[in-house]
């Protein structure tokens, strides 16, 4: 058993040992410098475009390779619920608003003209009751009727108008919208209206998906018709500001680079030299070979460097692709 771990130990060792030799070659070719500068290579970091909502990818605008502007659609999921949940929404608001105006109007013109009839006849009735009290008061004088009919023609007058100043107090109130506390009310219930078709709208709007970046599609990974989930990344982009390059230097030369520092870029059919400007410079050092640090072993530190090229130049760049960075 001891001779069995001893001897797959020594096979990982060597292999560990085997990894880190080819580390060090890499490194060391990376920040060697030479008549064509310090080599490197180019980085993209993508861009994957999702919906918070899910559903059947209906329509996919782009495929890979396409170079796509701000704004640009990419894909369509379907929205079947959600176009339903505006229309119900918007009817919602309709009829609360509706409701509201009816509130601040007060009543209808026909139920005022029942009213109205009504004080039309308790005038009359007032008249008529006035008219016969005035009549039995004279017979009273002259003896023909009794005291006890002119104390009901006076109590008939009394509820005649009685039932005018109703009527009139009626009209006054039908003409009066509804109590403030009622019209603040339906007021929450239209805001409430509102708001729940505005989340309606944005869940609609959620099932378009447009590019919020210009740059080149890399990659799609549904198909129409394929059931996205909900964040599920459906394209795959890379904007040209999210293009960099990284290189190594030596210790010898990392003291005198500083971010913002011009670098021109060559790279293999690649014409003209490619401007950038340098980002970031690590603040940890990597040995080339596995060894332990020591003042002999300055020469083998290296530093990561990262440089963005210019924007209107980082598309004739490709992830992948090596290059070469000379230092202005």
């Amino acid at each position: 058993m001891n001779a069995g771990r001893s001897g797959r130990f020594s096979a990982a060792r060597v292999g560990t040992l085997a990894l880190y030799a080819l580390c060090a070659m890499l490194l060391a070719a990376c920040g060697a410098a030479g008549d064509d500068g310090f080599q490197g290579y180019v980085e993209g970091e993508f861009v994957n475009v999702a919906g918070p909502l899910g559903g059947r990818l209906e329509h996919l605008a782009v495929k890979r390779g396409d170079e796509v502007q701000a704004g640009a659609s990419l894909y369509a999921l379907e929205a079947v619920s959600e176009s339903a949940a505006v229309r119900e929404a918007q009817a919602q608001l309709d009829v609360a608003r509706a409701r509201l105006a009816d509130l601040k109007l007060g009543r209808r013109a026909p139920e005022q003209a029942v009213t109205q009839a009504q004080i039309a006849q308790a005038e009359a009735d007032a008249a008529r009751a006035a008219t016969q009290l005035a009549r039995d008061e004279k017979q009273l004088r002259a003896g023909g009727v009794s005291q006890a009919q002119v104390d009901d023609d006076r109590a008939a007058l009394d509820a005649a108008r009685a039932r005018l100043a109703q009527f009139r107090g009626e009209l006054a109130v039908a003409r009066l919208p509804s109590r403030a506390d009622q019209i603040r009310a339906q007021a929450a219930l239209v805001d409430a209206a509102e708001a729940a078709l505005a989340q309606a709208n944005w869940q609609l709007a959620r099932k378009t998906v447009a590019a919020t970046l210009a740059g080149r599609v890399t990659d799609t990974l549904f198909r129409e018709g394929e059931w996205v989930p909900a964040g599920g990344p459906v394209v795959r982009m890379l904007p040209p500001g999210n293009i960099k390059l990284r290189f190594f230097v030596p210790e010898a030369v990392v003291g005198s680079l500083k971010v913002g520092r011009a670098l021109a870029v060559r790279c293999d059919g690649c014409g003209a030299d490619i401007p950038a400007t340098l980002s970031y410079v690590s603040s940890q050092a990597e040995f080339t070979p596995p060894v332990i640090y020591s003042n002999e072993m300055r020469s083998k530190l290296v530093f990561m460097i990262e440089a963005r090229p210019a924007p209107d130049q980082a598309t004739r760049l490709h992830p992948g692709q090596p290059v070469s960075v000379l230092l202005k």
